[in-house]
């Protein structure tokens, strides 16, 4: 899986760059190697906003778009909840596209 990182508002320094490669090592063993990840962290700099570290991750795989979106009082939070939404969506996409395989490989051919 290639990751592209990017922040608003926010420098993206080597710690981020780990953190953010460390997180998505669980969706990384189950997509593709060349499957791109756009993950973007955002500081909102307005003070009444509770959570002001919003994650945004887009995985594309074969077929479908997946993206996540999550927000936290600190940006190690939100790169954990984002990097688990996207693997529950990943794991419901597989899933998904096991049974199709499975369904169709089952249907008896007509000559």
């Amino acid at each position: 899986m290639r990751i592209q990182i990017k922040g608003r508002n926010v420098t993206v320094d080597d710690e981020l760059k780990a953190r953010v490669e460390k997180r998505f090592q669980k969706v990384a063993r189950q997509v593709s190697e060349v499957a791109p990840l756009e993950f973007e962290l955002t500081e909102e700099r307005n003070p009444s906003i509770s959570e002001p570290w919003i994650a945004e991750a887009t995985l594309y795989v074969k077929g479908k778009t997946l993206r996540a979106k999550a927000a936290a009082a600190n940006p190690v939070t939100a790169i954990n909840r984002v990097s688990d939404e996207l693997s529950r969506q990943v794991k419901r996409h597989r899933d998904q596209r096991r049974k199709r395989r499975e369904a169709h490989r089952a249907t008896p051919k007509l000559a």
